[in-house]
């Protein structure tokens, strides 16, 4: 049995600057559907989104809409009110006497996100605020949310939780992302936006490629078949014009029209499927087999008195032709480590050795070297002229930067007027016209849609350089790199051979092994006690209460965790509220009472048992 329809478009036309964007648009979405909106950079996934969210009118076509359901879509800037905090912002769109209920909620994903709730938003950073506006999204539980990249500024903890809370999202999900690991995990369907066109997948992201090279094989076999076809009647309708027959004139016509329509289309098929090319970079003739050598360094910061380690006394040999992936929670010490390395900033102690003439091209995250009053071109272009040197030889910048998906007419745009992702492609195309013997790039591939992306890792592939990279994008860690560094926080570094998803192997082999040496040291100590318990016996020095304690907890644990359960049952009653919210909200009190309660008991039987060990 199908899910039930929460909306419809059908033959919807939509255009800007009377340019068609959509014609005869057609699509359903249904309740539970996780959909993954694709296309290139200009599409129209921005469009469709706002179609969906009823921001934007269609002009012809149908609209139907469930009258019940509620449509929410995750906000790109956040107007800031003065002396708003963010727990007021993540619940400003509750009605007021639904607050007390989703207050639970909002602390649990404000802290998930890493937010605290009590912060002004005119304090926060454009990540932090980007995060508070998923924190509303999620917190309202519409029927249909739509994100637009929420994995921008997001460490990979956050991400894997994110995931796993939209995998369990009872509602419709709509989500826009270049993060592929991201799409394939979330989503169980494909909205691909193709030169005007929609098309639909009945599988998740994870089998886009696929699906995607299938349609446009496709397309090309038919293509050439039209080809074909239309050669054949092109010769016969000139051998009828040539006997003059009046009829034949009108079918050369006919032809004509077919194969200037043919053109127009293989011209479509050709931009769709076609890829930058570049040349392999060249080489970096360092003689010195290391680049950088740190010994013993140490770093620590200040923060509200307390004293935050980002290295502790670490060692490490970056080596030429290293490709070395930086991973870790925000304010771990990715960006420190990489200005230590920069001489941007000094360490606390320890030594750092940096190869003599050795230069570095930088990405920078806060795209601080971009002037927003330059042109595209003046960027591009400092010293003036229309051409730029791209590894030696001479580019028309027009030329150069199409390659990175500006049209020529925004070459004399201002920076200012840029999206962020476009800034981070300007950024790119003019570190990456000539990179030097190392290139160090902080979180590249924020705001880039794939298309972008897909160039960046070919790109990065063909240089022959030394990479290093900070980065939560799983995928293209495992595309571009061969060592990970990974920030666990309080000053310490874990080295790994391979990509994100090597690490992350090794990870779960360390934690496992981790656990059953516990479990063989809990076996070792539970035979000692066995051994030793009459003696225990004897010696014990704890009181005959503290004895009936410790005896009567096991029971007291049990009873509480039954309780809490059947809590938790009456709760995920979807029901529940809307039947009786008073007591809803006094079971919650009694659930989050009981689960201290529940800590308690635990906490006090380890302290007697702990007592009893030493007895």
């Amino acid at each position: 049995m199908p899910s039930p329809l929460l909306l419809s478009i059908k033959d919807a036309k939509v255009a800007y600057n009377e340019k068609p964007i959509f014609e005869n648009l057609t699509f359903n979405i249904h309740k539970g559907s996780r959909i993954a909106l694709v296309g290139k950079n200009g599409a129209g996934k921005s469009t469709l989104m706002n179609i969906v969210s009823n921001k934007l009118e269609i002009e012809d076509g149908d609209r139907w809409q469930d009258n019940n359901i509620k449509i929410r879509m995750l906000e790109q800037d956040i107007k800031l009110i003065n002396n708003e905090t963010i727990y007021d912002y993540i619940l400003k769109n509750i009605k007021v006497d639904e607050r007390e209920l989703h207050k639970y909620k909002a602390d649990i994903v404000a802290q998930s996100l890493e937010l605290e709730t009590e912060l002004k938003l005119d304090s926060l950073s454009g990540g932090e605020l980007r995060r508070v506006g998923l924190a509303q999204a999620l917190v309202e539980e519409p029927d249909i949310l739509l994100l637009d990249e929420p994995t921008n500024h997001l460490d990979l903890d956050v991400i894997e939780w994110l995931e796993n809370y939209l995998i369990n999202y009872a509602g419709t999900l709509v989500c826009v992302s270049h993060d592929k690991a991201f799409l394939s995990n979330v989503t169980t369907k494909v909205f691909w936006i193709d030169r005007g066109k929609l098309k639909i997948s009945p599988k998740g992201f994870k089998y886009f490629d696929e699906w995607s090279e299938m349609l446009l094989d496709q397309e090309e076999r038919e293509l050439r078949n039209r080809k074909q076809s239309l050669a054949v009647d092109v010769e016969w309708a000139s051998r009828g014009v040539k006997a003059r027959v009046k009829r034949n004139v009108r079918r050369l016509a006919k032809v004509k029209e077919m194969r200037k329509k043919l053109e127009e289309d293989e011209r479509s098929f050709h931009r769709a499927t076609s890829k930058v090319v570049f040349k392999p970079l060249k080489e970096v003739d360092i003689h010195s087999k290391s680049i950088a050598e740190l010994y013993n360094v140490s770093k620590s910061f200040k923060k509200n008195e307390d004293e935050i380690k980002i290295l502790d006394k670490f060692n490490i040999r970056i080596k030429k032709k290293d490709r070395i992936g930086i991973l870790g929670k925000n304010g771990s010490g990715k960006t420190t480590f990489l200005k230590l390395i920069l001489k941007e900033i000094l360490p606390d102690s320890g030594s750092i050795k940096i190869l003599k003439n050795m230069e570095f091209s930088y990405f920078d995250q806060k795209r601080s070297d971009l002037n927003p009053n330059d042109t595209l071109k003046d960027v591009m272009c400092p010293g003036g002229g229309d051409y730029v040197d791209v590894m030696g030889k001479q580019r028309h910048v027009y030329g150069y930067l199409k390659d990175f998906l500006f049209e020529p007419k925004r070459v004399i745009e201002r920076v200012s007027q840029l999206s962020g992702g476009q800034k981070n492609r300007l950024m790119l195309a003019k570190i990456l016209a000539n990179p030097k013997s190392c290139l160090i790039l902080d979180e590249p591939t924020n705001d880039l849609d794939m298309d972008t992306l897909d160039m960046l890792e070919e790109i990065l592939l063909n240089y022959k350089g030394t990479l290093l990279v900070v980065s939560h994008d799983r995928d293209f860690l495992d595309q571009t790199v061969t060592k990970i560094l990974a920030f666990e926080g309080n000053g310490v570094i874990e080295q790994n051979v391979g990509g994100y998803s090597d690490y992350l192997k090794a990870k779960k082999i360390k934690i496992k092994t981790k656990n059953d040496e516990i479990i063989k040291h809990q076996g070792d100590n539970q035979k000692r006690k066995s051994v030793d318990l009459n003696e225990n016996r004897k010696n014990n020095k704890l009181s005959f209460n503290v004895e009936f304690e410790y005896k009567n907890l096991p029971e007291k644990i049990s009873n509480k965790e039954i309780e809490i359960n059947e809590i938790e049952k009456k709760l995920s009653d979807p029901n529940f509220y809307a039947n009786d919210p008073d007591e809803f909200i006094k079971i919650s009190k009694k659930l989050e009472i009981a689960k201290k309660e529940l800590d308690n008991y635990e906490t006090r039987w380890l302290e007697i048992d702990e007592k009893k060990t030493i007895f």
